[in-house]
């Protein structure tokens, strides 16, 4: 099944500028922004300015040239908050839902990096 984007999700919107956001940093096809409800001390989206719902959406479809910059920015935005365990940082986590099961909010994809605190761990143990 094609996946179907809804250019009325809030990412659609802020990325034609109706929304505002509190920009971290921005690239020919990629927006990194504060989230508005943070979840950890360092919390940021960055989201690819295509029509890509989820994650294996964007790996399928998107442009080799978007792909290297959504990955390349994710990594600059960690470098940017010295999060990086290599660089001395405390370490991040970066999460992106998909679909129901994942409680996916908004369709349109995002990554969010969280870091700043212990995050416990990945999944609560059923």
């Amino acid at each position: 099944m094609a996946y179907a984007y809804d250019d009325q999700n809030i990412f659609a919107k802020i990325l034609r500028g109706e929304i505002p956001n509190d920009t971290v940093m921005e690239t020919e096809h990629s927006l990194a922004f504060r989230d508005i409800r943070p979840q950890a001390p360092q919390h940021v989206l960055v989201i690819p300015k295509g029509p890509y719902v989820t994650f294996d959406h964007f790996a399928l479809e998107a442009s080799e040239a978007e792909i290297v910059d959504y990955t390349r920015t994710i990594g600059e935005i960690c470098k940017m908050m010295g999060i990086q365990p290599g660089e001395g940082g405390a370490g991040y986590r970066t999460l992106s839902n998909a679909g129901e099961d994942a409680v996916q909010e908004v369709p349109h994809l995002h990554v969010h990096i969280l870091a700043g605190r212990p995050l416990g761990p990945m999944l609560m143990r059923a």
